[in-house]
Protein backbone atom coordinates (compact mmCIF):
# COMPACT_ATOMS: atom_id res chain seq x y z
CA UNK A 1 0.00 0.00 0.00
CA UNK A 2 3.00 2.14 0.85
CA UNK A 3 4.29 2.16 -2.60
CA UNK A 4 1.41 3.53 -3.87
CA UNK A 5 0.47 6.22 -2.70
CA UNK A 6 1.83 9.11 -4.37
CA UNK A 7 3.14 12.46 -2.87
CA UNK A 8 2.79 16.18 -4.27
CA UNK A 9 5.91 18.16 -4.78
CA UNK A 10 7.24 19.80 -1.60
CA UNK A 11 6.13 23.46 -0.82
CA UNK A 12 8.08 26.14 -1.11
CA UNK A 13 7.37 27.70 2.75
CA UNK A 14 8.79 30.93 2.64
CA UNK A 15 6.16 32.40 -0.01
CA UNK A 16 3.68 31.60 1.96
CA UNK A 17 3.87 33.87 4.99
CA UNK A 18 2.57 37.12 5.83
CA UNK A 19 3.05 39.26 9.32
CA UNK A 20 0.54 41.65 8.03
CA UNK A 21 -2.56 39.38 8.22
CA UNK A 22 -4.28 39.66 11.28
CA UNK A 23 -5.11 35.36 11.50
CA UNK A 24 -7.73 33.86 13.00
CA UNK A 25 -5.87 30.99 14.12
CA UNK A 26 -1.74 29.95 14.47
CA UNK A 27 -0.98 26.83 15.37
CA UNK A 28 2.57 26.21 16.67
CA UNK A 29 4.19 22.72 15.92
CA UNK A 30 3.79 21.43 12.53
CA UNK A 31 3.92 17.79 13.53
CA UNK A 32 1.13 15.36 13.21
CA UNK A 33 -1.13 17.59 15.51
CA UNK A 34 -0.24 20.65 13.93
CA UNK A 35 -0.83 19.83 10.60
CA UNK A 36 -4.12 17.88 11.65
CA UNK A 37 -5.45 21.41 12.93
CA UNK A 38 -3.87 23.12 10.12
CA UNK A 39 -5.85 21.12 7.53
CA UNK A 40 -9.03 21.38 9.84
CA UNK A 41 -9.06 25.14 10.67
CA UNK A 42 -8.41 25.86 6.97
CA UNK A 43 -10.91 23.48 5.91
CA UNK A 44 -13.17 25.59 8.14
CA UNK A 45 -12.86 28.86 6.41
CA UNK A 46 -10.23 30.33 9.21
CA UNK A 47 -7.08 32.31 8.17
CA UNK A 48 -4.47 29.99 9.18
CA UNK A 49 -0.67 30.26 9.69
CA UNK A 50 1.20 26.58 11.25
CA UNK A 51 4.78 27.69 12.06
CA UNK A 52 7.28 24.59 13.00
CA UNK A 53 10.48 23.93 13.25
CA UNK A 54 10.47 20.35 11.80
CA UNK A 55 7.66 19.96 9.42
CA UNK A 56 6.41 16.43 10.36
CA UNK A 57 7.47 16.18 13.34
CA UNK A 58 9.06 13.32 15.21
CA UNK A 59 6.39 10.56 12.94
CA UNK A 60 9.20 11.57 10.48
CA UNK A 61 11.55 9.25 12.44
CA UNK A 62 9.61 6.74 13.28
CA UNK A 63 10.59 3.65 11.03
CA UNK A 64 7.01 2.54 10.17
CA UNK A 65 3.49 2.73 11.72
CA UNK A 66 1.49 0.56 12.47
CA UNK A 67 -1.35 1.91 14.61
CA UNK A 68 -2.98 4.57 12.03
CA UNK A 69 -6.05 3.97 10.85
CA UNK A 70 -6.42 3.50 7.10
CA UNK A 71 -3.16 2.14 6.85
CA UNK A 72 -1.49 -1.28 8.06
CA UNK A 73 1.81 -0.20 7.90
CA UNK A 74 3.48 3.08 6.26
CA UNK A 75 6.87 4.71 7.23
CA UNK A 76 6.91 7.59 9.12
CA UNK A 77 8.47 10.15 7.11
CA UNK A 78 6.00 9.01 4.10
CA UNK A 79 2.91 9.91 6.63
CA UNK A 80 4.26 13.37 7.79
CA UNK A 81 4.01 14.16 4.26
CA UNK A 82 1.05 12.76 3.25
CA UNK A 83 -0.05 14.93 6.42
CA UNK A 84 1.94 17.50 5.32
CA UNK A 85 0.16 17.40 1.63
CA UNK A 86 -3.43 16.97 3.04
CA UNK A 87 -2.96 20.50 5.01
CA UNK A 88 -1.31 22.18 2.22
CA UNK A 89 -4.20 21.41 0.09
CA UNK A 90 -5.39 24.32 1.83
CA UNK A 91 -4.63 28.15 1.39
CA UNK A 92 -2.64 28.14 4.81
CA UNK A 93 0.14 30.22 5.62
CA UNK A 94 3.13 28.18 6.66
CA UNK A 95 6.57 29.03 8.17
CA UNK A 96 9.34 26.57 9.06
CA UNK A 97 10.90 27.99 12.11
CA UNK A 98 11.41 28.22 15.84
CA UNK A 99 8.77 30.22 17.49
CA UNK A 100 10.16 31.85 20.51
CA UNK A 101 7.30 33.72 22.43
CA UNK A 102 3.64 33.85 22.64
CA UNK A 103 1.85 36.58 24.60
CA UNK A 104 -1.47 37.76 24.64
CA UNK A 105 -2.30 40.87 22.70
CA UNK A 106 -2.80 43.98 24.86
CA UNK A 107 -3.90 46.67 22.25
CA UNK A 108 -6.94 43.68 20.73
CA UNK A 109 -8.65 41.85 23.29
CA UNK A 110 -9.03 38.18 22.97
CA UNK A 111 -6.03 38.02 20.55
CA UNK A 112 -2.41 36.84 20.35
CA UNK A 113 1.19 37.34 19.49
CA UNK A 114 3.31 34.89 18.51
CA UNK A 115 7.10 35.47 18.06
CA UNK A 116 9.14 34.14 15.43
CA UNK A 117 12.67 34.88 14.58
CA UNK A 118 12.13 38.63 13.18
CA UNK A 119 8.87 38.02 12.69
CA UNK A 120 5.79 38.56 14.78
CA UNK A 121 2.31 37.19 14.03
CA UNK A 122 -1.40 38.03 15.51
CA UNK A 123 -4.12 35.94 15.81
CA UNK A 124 -7.34 35.46 17.51
CA UNK A 125 -6.72 31.90 18.92
CA UNK A 126 -3.63 29.28 19.18
CA UNK A 127 -3.45 26.20 19.24
CA UNK A 128 -0.08 24.68 20.57
CA UNK A 129 0.98 21.54 19.04
CA UNK A 130 4.81 21.75 20.29
CA UNK A 131 5.00 17.87 21.17
CA UNK A 132 7.86 16.74 23.71
CA UNK A 133 11.79 15.99 23.55
CA UNK A 134 13.31 12.83 24.14
CA UNK A 135 14.12 12.55 28.18
CA UNK A 136 18.23 11.81 28.53
CA UNK A 137 19.46 9.46 31.27
CA UNK A 138 21.91 12.21 32.93
CA UNK A 139 24.71 9.70 33.34
CA UNK A 140 28.38 10.07 32.61
CA UNK A 141 29.21 9.36 29.20
CA UNK A 142 25.83 10.33 27.87
CA UNK A 143 26.69 14.05 26.70
CA UNK A 144 30.33 13.58 25.45
CA UNK A 145 29.36 10.26 23.63
CA UNK A 146 26.51 11.87 21.84
CA UNK A 147 26.96 11.97 18.30
CA UNK A 148 30.11 8.70 18.85
CA UNK A 149 27.70 6.40 19.46
CA UNK A 150 25.50 7.62 21.42
CA UNK A 151 21.69 8.59 20.08
CA UNK A 152 17.96 8.90 19.81
CA UNK A 153 17.13 8.06 16.78
CA UNK A 154 17.54 4.29 15.66
CA UNK A 155 16.03 5.24 12.25
CA UNK A 156 18.48 7.90 11.80
CA UNK A 157 21.38 6.13 12.54
CA UNK A 158 20.36 2.10 11.51
CA UNK A 159 22.64 2.11 8.50
CA UNK A 160 25.46 3.05 10.79
CA UNK A 161 25.25 -0.45 13.00
CA UNK A 162 26.03 -2.56 10.85
CA UNK A 163 27.95 -5.84 12.27
CA UNK A 164 28.16 -4.09 15.40
CA UNK A 165 26.85 -4.54 19.16
CA UNK A 166 24.09 -2.40 19.87
CA UNK A 167 22.80 -1.52 23.19
CA UNK A 168 18.87 -0.09 23.38
CA UNK A 169 18.30 1.43 27.26
CA UNK A 170 14.50 1.29 27.55
CA UNK A 171 11.48 -0.63 28.71
CA UNK A 172 8.30 0.92 27.14
CA UNK A 173 6.81 0.28 23.56
CA UNK A 174 9.20 2.82 21.88
CA UNK A 175 11.97 1.17 22.84
CA UNK A 176 10.68 -2.50 21.64
CA UNK A 177 10.11 -0.78 18.21
CA UNK A 178 13.67 0.54 17.98
CA UNK A 179 15.09 -2.23 19.24
CA UNK A 180 13.14 -4.89 16.54
CA UNK A 181 14.13 -2.46 13.84
CA UNK A 182 17.82 -1.96 14.73
CA UNK A 183 18.00 -6.06 14.88
CA UNK A 184 18.09 -6.29 11.02
CA UNK A 185 21.51 -4.19 11.02
CA UNK A 186 23.29 -5.00 13.59
CA UNK A 187 25.32 -7.85 14.76
CA UNK A 188 23.29 -8.12 18.15
CA UNK A 189 20.57 -5.71 19.95
CA UNK A 190 20.49 -5.66 23.86
CA UNK A 191 17.42 -4.57 25.42
CA UNK A 192 18.39 -3.11 28.63
CA UNK A 193 15.40 -2.01 30.76
CA UNK A 194 15.82 -1.45 34.82
CA UNK A 195 12.61 -2.67 35.39
CA UNK A 196 11.76 -6.35 35.67
CA UNK A 197 9.77 -6.53 32.16
CA UNK A 198 9.03 -4.97 28.95
CA UNK A 199 5.92 -3.22 28.47
CA UNK A 200 5.13 -2.79 24.84
CA UNK A 201 1.96 -3.39 22.31
CA UNK A 202 1.91 -6.97 21.73
CA UNK A 203 2.30 -6.63 17.95
CA UNK A 204 5.84 -5.57 18.78
CA UNK A 205 6.65 -8.00 22.04
CA UNK A 206 5.41 -10.74 19.62
CA UNK A 207 8.23 -9.99 16.63
CA UNK A 208 10.88 -9.13 19.89
CA UNK A 209 10.55 -12.48 21.16
CA UNK A 210 10.78 -14.14 17.61
CA UNK A 211 13.92 -12.17 17.10
CA UNK A 212 15.06 -13.25 20.67
CA UNK A 213 14.37 -16.72 19.88
CA UNK A 214 17.05 -16.58 17.13
CA UNK A 215 20.10 -14.77 19.01
CA UNK A 216 19.15 -11.29 17.50
CA UNK A 217 18.09 -9.63 20.64
CA UNK A 218 18.67 -9.96 24.09
CA UNK A 219 16.82 -8.76 26.93
CA UNK A 220 18.06 -7.48 30.56
CA UNK A 221 15.73 -6.73 33.04
CA UNK A 222 16.40 -4.77 36.13
CA UNK A 223 19.57 -3.41 34.99
CA UNK A 224 20.36 0.12 35.75
CA UNK A 225 22.93 1.85 33.79
CA UNK A 226 25.43 3.72 35.88
CA UNK A 227 27.59 5.08 33.02
CA UNK A 228 28.51 5.05 29.64
CA UNK A 229 32.53 4.17 28.79
CA UNK A 230 34.27 4.48 26.00
CA UNK A 231 37.50 6.10 24.40
CA UNK A 232 36.74 8.06 21.29
CA UNK A 233 33.89 6.31 20.75
CA UNK A 234 31.14 4.18 22.78
CA UNK A 235 32.63 0.84 23.83
CA UNK A 236 30.53 -0.35 26.72
CA UNK A 237 27.51 0.36 29.55
CA UNK A 238 28.75 -0.08 33.08
CA UNK A 239 25.39 -1.23 35.29
CA UNK A 240 25.23 0.15 38.88
CA UNK A 241 25.00 -3.82 40.09
CA UNK A 242 25.41 -7.13 38.45
CA UNK A 243 23.11 -8.69 36.56
CA UNK A 244 23.37 -11.82 35.30
CA UNK A 245 26.50 -11.78 36.40
CA UNK A 246 27.61 -9.09 34.46
CA UNK A 247 29.10 -5.57 36.04
CA UNK A 248 29.02 -4.01 32.24
CA UNK A 249 28.23 -5.13 28.40
CA UNK A 250 31.08 -4.25 25.66
CA UNK A 251 28.59 -2.13 23.05
CA UNK A 252 29.70 0.28 19.83
CA UNK A 253 26.10 1.96 19.99
CA UNK A 254 23.66 2.81 22.59
CA UNK A 255 19.95 4.57 21.75
CA UNK A 256 18.19 5.75 24.37
CA UNK A 257 14.53 5.53 24.37
CA UNK A 258 13.12 5.88 28.36
CA UNK A 259 10.79 8.52 27.48
CA UNK A 260 10.14 12.44 26.56
CA UNK A 261 9.54 15.86 28.47
CA UNK A 262 6.83 18.09 27.37
CA UNK A 263 7.86 21.06 25.00
CA UNK A 264 5.71 23.42 27.66
CA UNK A 265 8.44 26.78 27.66
CA UNK A 266 5.71 28.83 25.38
CA UNK A 267 3.00 28.23 27.95
CA UNK A 268 4.20 28.54 30.85
CA UNK A 269 4.67 32.48 30.56
CA UNK A 270 0.97 32.60 29.64
CA UNK A 271 -0.22 31.25 32.68
CA UNK A 272 -1.65 27.90 31.09
CA UNK A 273 -2.11 25.58 34.09
CA UNK A 274 0.13 22.62 34.09
CA UNK A 275 0.18 19.03 35.55
CA UNK A 276 2.81 17.71 37.87
CA UNK A 277 4.33 16.51 34.95
CA UNK A 278 4.92 19.63 33.02
CA UNK A 279 1.91 18.65 30.29
CA UNK A 280 -0.49 21.47 29.64
CA UNK A 281 -3.90 20.63 31.22
CA UNK A 282 -7.10 20.56 28.42
CA UNK A 283 -10.52 19.41 28.73
CA UNK A 284 -12.22 17.47 25.86
CA UNK A 285 -12.37 19.77 23.63
CA UNK A 286 -8.76 20.71 23.83
CA UNK A 287 -9.01 24.42 25.61
CA UNK A 288 -6.29 24.99 28.32
CA UNK A 289 -7.47 27.63 30.76
CA UNK A 290 -6.51 30.66 28.68
CA UNK A 291 -10.03 31.19 26.49
CA UNK A 292 -8.40 30.75 23.09
CA UNK A 293 -5.59 28.87 23.80
CA UNK A 294 -5.42 25.76 22.58
CA UNK A 295 -3.27 22.20 22.87
CA UNK A 296 -3.10 19.23 20.99
CA UNK A 297 -0.84 16.68 20.84
CA UNK A 298 2.19 15.35 23.12
CA UNK A 299 2.71 18.50 24.89
CA UNK A 300 -1.01 17.67 26.54
CA UNK A 301 -1.74 15.73 29.96
CA UNK A 302 -4.06 13.37 27.26
CA UNK A 303 -2.25 9.89 29.04
CA UNK A 304 -1.90 8.04 25.64
CA UNK A 305 0.69 9.55 23.24
CA UNK A 306 -0.30 8.39 19.71
CA UNK A 307 0.43 9.83 16.36
CA UNK A 308 -3.90 9.25 15.78
CA UNK A 309 -4.70 10.82 19.20
CA UNK A 310 -2.47 13.75 18.29
CA UNK A 311 -4.54 14.01 15.16
CA UNK A 312 -7.61 13.83 16.73
CA UNK A 313 -6.85 16.66 19.52
CA UNK A 314 -5.22 19.01 16.24
CA UNK A 315 -9.04 18.50 14.63
CA UNK A 316 -11.03 19.11 18.17
CA UNK A 317 -8.89 22.22 18.69
CA UNK A 318 -9.43 23.77 15.36
CA UNK A 319 -13.08 23.12 15.70
CA UNK A 320 -13.80 24.98 18.78
CA UNK A 321 -11.31 27.64 17.70
CA UNK A 322 -13.52 28.20 14.63
CA UNK A 323 -16.35 28.31 17.53
CA UNK A 324 -14.74 30.40 19.44
CA UNK A 325 -14.30 33.19 16.75
CA UNK A 326 -17.93 32.85 15.72
CA UNK A 327 -19.18 33.59 19.26
CA UNK A 328 -16.22 36.20 20.40
CA UNK A 329 -15.51 37.86 16.81
CA UNK A 330 -17.53 39.62 13.83
CA UNK A 331 -16.38 37.31 11.16
CA UNK A 332 -17.05 36.17 7.51
CA UNK A 333 -16.32 32.76 8.33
Amino acid sequence: MDDEITLKPRHKYEHKTDVNVFYDTIIVGAGVAGLSAAMYAARLGLKTMLIGETIGGTIALTSAVENYPGFVSVGGQKLAELLENHAMDYDIGILNDIVTSISIEKQQSNSFKVQSGKNEFKGRTVVLATGAKVKKLGIPGEEGFTGRGVGYCAICDAGMVAGKNVAVLGGGDSAVKEANLLANYAKKVYVVNNEERLHAEKPNMARLKAYMKEGRVEAINGAETARIDGDKRVERLVFKKPVDNRQSLDIDYVFIYIGHNPENTLAKPLGVKLNEKGEVIINKNSETNIPGFYAAGDVTDSPWKQAITAAAQGVTAAYHAYEHINKNFKSNI
